[in-house]
Formats: structure tokens, C-alpha cells, sequence
């Protein structure tokens, strides 16, 4: 009887997992908006994406100190000015390019430094987020990862500058 109880609670807790949770695909799309983007950027070639991958980083297995879009090495930092431009960044995993993260990236094209914001609790995207991976730094800027900054900023500076989105 304890057995057969075990196995269906069992079975009830699979069932419930999230499906993100279930299918940890690699990045295979990024996508950046900004409201002054007439259409989404969209990044997809593998040779970047392999240094995106979202199941990196705080709240995986592994220690990487850059991953995501993330410098996690240099901890949390104020948020910056709200004068940065600001753009949702999502991550599209196989199968079916289906969103499972999304972060708010922020900078200034006169600035060296970027940053990245993980939506809390109170934020749109912040469901979605911890259902694919609770970090445990949410709703916290970081800086941005320089390889990031080396591939985003020349993807976004090519467009005229008026307004973006702001996280929540």
C-alpha cells in the first residue's frame, strides 16, 4: 500500500513539473526588442548561441563564473541609471524555439559597462523564468558579459535610438 501511495506521488510530481523543466534544450534563438525596433533582432547562428546557453550559471550544475548573457563573477550591482536604453532578451531552446528565459538587457552606447536585470517576483517574465530555472538572484541587475556586449551592442547600435521596453 506505501509502496503503491509512493509511486502515485510520484508519478503526480512528474506530471506537474514544468515542461522548460523537462526539456532543457540548447539556445537555438535570441531574440532582442526594444520598442524603436521595428522588428525583433534575432540571433541565430549556433557559433554565438553555443556561449548563450540559458541552463548555465547560478541555479545549474555548473559554476560557470560567465554564462547566460551574465558576468555572475562580479555579483549583483545597483540599478543602473534609468537613462539606459533597455531591451528584453529572450531564449528560444529546442524543441519547437519555444521561450523559456527572458532578461532585461541595459546600456549606454558611450558606456563600456552593460547590464542585465532577472525579473522578480513582480515582473512579467518572472513565472516563466523560475519555472525554467530559480536562480536565487532574482530580480537583480549584474553586470553584462563582455562577450555579450560584443555581440548585442553592434546588433542594436545599428538602429536610430528613441525608446525601449523597461522591465517591470
Amino acid at each position: 500500500m506505501r509502496m503503491a501511495l509512493a509511486v502515485l506521488l510520484n508519478s503526480l510530481l512528474i506530471l506537474s513539473v514544468p515542461t522548460p523543466l523537462l526539456a532543457k534544450g540548447k539556445t537555438v534563438k535570441i531574440t532582442i526588442k526594444g520598442t524603436h525596433l521595428k522588428t525583433p533582432i534575432e540571433i541565430s547562428d549556433p557559433r554565438i548561441l553555443q556561449n548563450f546557453q540559458v541552463w548555465t550559471g547560478p541555479g545549474t550544475s555548473g559554476a560557470d563564473r560567465q554564462s547566460l548573457i551574465i558576468d555572475w563573477f562580479q555579483g549583483p550591482v545597483r540599478k543602473p541609471p534609468e537613462s539606459l536604453r533597455r531591451y528584453q532578451v529572450s531564449f528560444h531552446t529546442d524543441p519547437n524555439e519555444q521561450i523559456v528565459y527572458v532578461v532585461y538587457y541595459a546600456f549606454s552606447p558611450g558606456a563600456v559597462q552593460g547590464y542585465v536585470y532577472l525579473p522578480g517576483d513582480s515582473d512579467e517574465w518572472a513565472g516563466l523564468n523560475v519555472r525554467s530555472i530559480w536562480r536565487g538572484v532574482e530580480g537583480k541587475w549584474f553586470p553584462a558579459w563582455s562577450a555579450w556586449e560584443r555581440v548585442a551592442r553592434p546588433l542594436i547600435e545599428k538602429v536610430s535610438p528613441t525608446d525601449s521596453i523597461q522591465p517591470g
